[in-house]
């Protein structure tokens, strides 16, 4: 789907790793994408180590150090504010990379265009520190800018991303009509591949853009997108017991710790016991809880087709985006492994976690490696 849309439109798409990150599957996207996107150095390290392709960078702010390394591997370097590009404007334009044209920058801008309805996923809310104010460009020297960069949208459909394009026109289409501005980045958060997302449109949307601006490249980054209804969560029944007449059940995974986002956003996973899907009421339902000390690991209230019982296997689906690339080790908790199932059925662990990762991530090495 992500592949058609490319040919129709003439855009470019790079999966962005900040929804999914793990190597062993970048040989099967990157036959259809063009890159990845980045959100600082040591995702940018990432794919260039096992991606390929263009590298689309854009991070709230960068240090020194950040920009030592973005400035060797990345090829379009965004920055968030007027106020950064200042500060590194003259040592960007210096670098070889950026006077052989290998290396270009640009500035990611805040429309003001609020289409979401979680105002912690909303970048255009009020007082946002995601993305530069049309004020703030105002007697700005942008010289060496060549790209525009808006990510505003969070699992929304082409309709959102139209309003989005209305309301940059209106306020940073002069700008983008300029010669310097040569590319133009849409961003992410464009569920491109859920059944009801009118691709057609967003086509259209991209086609036209190119033409009004007359761009050289018109970029599009989605990170779910490309993982969407994929990846399982595999979790076991450990233990079962009844408060004020709740009926609760504990497992060997965690809210918290393996899937944050059912208490961030908050979100639902659809859950199966036996092959069969689990609802929202019925006879036999439990809160299923997570196996960490808080109170709110607690992955919602499912019902299922009969009792559960200890030692019973409850998979989560849809659990790629944003699962991998969030987990902790709070409370020392294990994570589970990561397995990939090959086209032929085949099963490869392609990482399994032990004790040694946990010690190692709370500061402790072996001797000698520092």
């Amino acid at each position: 789907m992500l592949a058609d849309v490319r040919r129709r439109s003439g855009c470019r798409i790079v999966h962005a790793l900040k929804a999914f990150a793990v190597p062993a599957v970048f040989p099967v996207l990157r036959e259809y994408l063009d890159g990845c996107c980045a959100s600082g150095p040591w995702e940018a390290r990432l794919a260039a180590e096992f991606f390929g392709g263009h590298i689309l960078t854009c991070g709230p702010a960068y240090s020194d150090e950040d920009l030592e390394t973005l400035l060797a591997v990345t090829h379009h370097l965004d920055f968030n504010s007027v106020g950064q590009w200042e500060r590194f404007r003259r040592r960007v334009m210096g670098h070889p990379r950026f006077r052989s044209g290998e290396l270009r920058c640009g500035l990611r801008v805040n429309p003001r265009c609020s289409t979401t309805a979680v105002a912690k996923y909303d970048p255009c809310a009020p007082g946002s520190r995601l993305g530069a104010p049309v004020e703030s460009l105002r007697g700005a020297g942008l010289d060496g800018i060549t790209g525009l960069h808006f990510h505003t949208l969070c699992e929304q459909g082409g309709e959102d991303l139209e309003k989005t394009l209305e309301a940059v026109d209106r306020q940073f289409g002069d700008l983008l009509r300029s010669p310097s501005i040569r590319s133009f980045n849409l961003g992410g958060g464009h569920w491109i591949t859920m059944p009801d997302y009118d691709r057609d449109l967003l086509v259209r949307l991209v086609a036209e853009t190119r033409e009004r601006y007359r761009l050289e490249e018109v970029w599009l980054e989605p990170g779910e997108a490309a993982v969407l209804h994929s990846g399982v969560l595999v979790a076991h029944v450990v233990d079962l017991f009844s408060n004020d007449a709740l009926e609760h059940a504990i497992l060997d995974v965690s809210a918290a710790a393996h899937m944050p986002d059912t208490l961030d956003m908050p979100y639902r996973p659809e859950v199966t016991l036996d092959g069969r899907p689990a609802g929202e009421s019925g006879p036999h339902l439990y809160r299923l809880g997570g196996c960490t000390c808080l109170a709110g690991d607690v992955i919602g209230d499912f019902a299922f087709h009969r009792p559960l019982r200890v030692g019973d296997e409850l998979r989560f689906h849809d659990m790629a985006q944003y699962t991998i690339v969030k987990t902790t080790c709070f409370n020392g908790v294990r994570h589970p492994d990561i397995v990939l199932r090959h086209e032929d059925g085949r099963l490869e662990t392609v990482r399994r976690f032990d004790y040694g990762d946990f010690r190692s991530q709370m500061g402790w090495s072996p001797p000698g490696n520092p």
